[in-house]
């Protein structure tokens, strides 16, 4: 392989390893939101259900605490 030849060779390599950084930043923001949507979706069914309550705060005086979740 020549000098020339070989260069384009990396730079050939380094733009693909590039794009595929690329790629992988963008799945991980992807699965950040579903996980977002997730987190989202476990606090409101918590809620719903009487295991948790919002805002997730300390306990007042009058709370009880629930059988299995104290």
């Amino acid at each position: 392989m020549s000098g020339s030849s070989q260069e384009s060779h990396w730079e050939a390599e380094v733009r693909m390893l590039r794009k595929e950084i690329e790629e992988l930043r963008n799945e991980q923001r992807q699965m950040a939101q579903a996980i977002n949507q997730l987190v989202t979706t476990f606090r409101s069914l918590a809620t719903h259900l009487g295991i948790a309550s919002e805002p997730y705060g300390g306990k007042k005086a009058d709370d009880r605490d629930l059988r299995g979740f104290g």
